[in-house]
């Protein structure tokens, strides 16, 4: 249940809902969590608007967006790393109206350590998270009388594995 965070000068994105929404839909695509409201209400961006005067590189340009993608510690391996900053930049490009922003666009990866991700007044660890998830699963498939598919990244093997 990652938490994204974009930074840009004020102005660069026309439609700040739906890039906070295109990005949340992306890191929880790539990270391959099942499509339960429990991902799907605590996946969330933020796209802050700064002064163009607050950011700068050496040379003195401001024109850059930063996004930090905030994960369970593991969620990401190599191929997902690569595939998220992959499309997470198209994304912000895209959103600018700006192709060329792509080349200006940092996306920093970062993981929470475990147990150091609360959500509604609890740390989580990925145990609880898991555990959420497969209560979520179960009363998803009791409601549709079947048995639900647990899904490996979730740290179980279920009955069709």
């Amino acid at each position: 249940m990652p938490m994204i965070d974009v930074y840009a000068a004020a102005g660069t994105f026309p439609d700040r809902h739906r890039l906070a929404q295109d990005l949340a839909a992306a890191v929880m695509r790539w990270e391959q969590v099942p499509d339960l409201a429990l991902f799907r209400n605590n996946t969330a961006a933020f796209v802050h608007d700064m002064p163009a005067e607050s950011i700068a590189n050496v040379a003195g340009e401001s024109n850059y967006v930063r996004v930090q993608v905030l994960t369970p510690a593991g969620v990401l391996d190599r191929e997902k790393q690569l595939g998220v900053v992959k499309e997470l930049t198209d994304i912000v490009a895209a959103a600018a109206g700006a192709p060329g922003l792509a080349e200006r666009t940092w996306v920093l990866l970062t993981e929470a350590p475990e147990g150091g991700w609360g959500i509604a007044g609890h740390a989580n660890t990925q145990a609880d998270i898991a555990g959420a998830a497969r209560a979520a699963l179960s009363e998803a498939g009791e409601a549709l009388g079947q048995i639900p598919r647990t899904p490996r990244s979730l740290g179980t093997e279920g009955p069709n594995d």
